[in-house]
């Protein structure tokens, strides 16, 4: 089945210190456009992430984020004594206030805090690494849940297009009838004498080159096959469109051909259904 390539996800684990939130979004794309965003801790594992959301996402814009929100007492910053011994002994030279005002000025100032970095524990990771495949899961859930909704979209617009290229078939026999009458009576109105086997053998080279017997032929058979396409195990946006530019072709060759009012007013919404599935279809993988 069809899959979509708008998705979400968001996964939580909860560690002793810590609580870590993985969230990935999708959009459509033409190829994988994958933007990883990692605290400084799990950085040397991000080519690993790379290689996960390739494989599994294959395609579209993906933006992909480790939160890390902490739940325990302690603190990777911590104040730098000895700049703020510094700053108040030089604030003193200049101004004279309390110890306590001086240390408020002082806090304020550059440099005063400084970070320690996480050092990566390989226990923690593999927790992390079980929260990030649950996001995954959960986005091609999302994707196979909108790739249903359009799989249903598509099928009803293709019966259409079915429907109408079925009216085409009953207006054909028409329109023929119709041109071989005008053309008569376009002769008659010359009042000339024609020579009746000659008149019919052009009429009927004419009438060949009006005839859209292989077109309907071909444009059923391209419309099966999307269809067929369509509840394939794998998701192919690329093939679905590749025949729907087959099916615009036989229809535009129909229309150019019909030379007939009603015939062309069919043609014309066969192209209205044709072009909202040419819409839907860049969001399919």
């Amino acid at each position: 089945m069809i899959q979509s390539m708008t998705g979400y996800g968001k996964a939580v684990a909860e560690l002793p210190q810590k609580k870590v939130t993985v969230e990935i979004k999708t959009l459509n794309s033409k190829n994988l456009d994958l933007n990883v965003r990692v605290p400084s801790m799990y950085r040397e594992k991000e080519l690993e992430i790379r290689s996960k959301l390739s494989k599994k996402l294959f395609r579209g814009k993906v933006d992909f984020t480790i939160h890390v929100e902490s739940t325990g007492g302690e603190t990777t910053s911590i104040i730098n004594q000895e700049v703020v011994n510094n700053y108040i002994d030089q604030l003193r030279s200049v101004t004279e206030v309390s110890s306590e005002s001086l240390l408020e000025i002082a806090m304020r100032l550059p440099d005063v805090l400084k970070c320690q970095r996480e050092e990566f524990d390989e226990t923690e990771w593999v927790k992390v690494e079980q929260t990030i495949d649950e996001a995954i899961d959960e986005v091609l859930g999302f994707r196979a849940d909108e790739g249903a909704v359009l799989a249903h979209d598509f099928t009803i617009r293709i019966q259409n297009i079915q429907k109408l290229s079925e009216e085409v078939a009953v207006l054909d026999k028409e329109r023929l009838a119709q041109i071989r009458e005008r053309l008569e009576k376009a002769v008659a109105d010359l009042k000339q004498n024609v020579d009746e086997n000659r008149f019919e053998q052009e009429l009927m080279y004419y009438l060949e080159k009006l005839d859209i017997t292989e077109e309907k032929v071909r444009l059923n058979n391209h419309l099966d096959y999307f269809l067929q396409a369509l509840i394939s195990e794998e998701s192919n946006g690329k093939k679905l469109g590749f025949i729907c530019q087959e099916i615009g072709r036989e229809i535009n060759t129909t229309g150019s051909k019909s030379n007939f009012a009603a015939m062309q007013k069919v043609v014309v919404q066969m192209k209205d259904e044709l072009e909202k599935i040419k819409e839907q279809l860049l969001n399919v993988l």
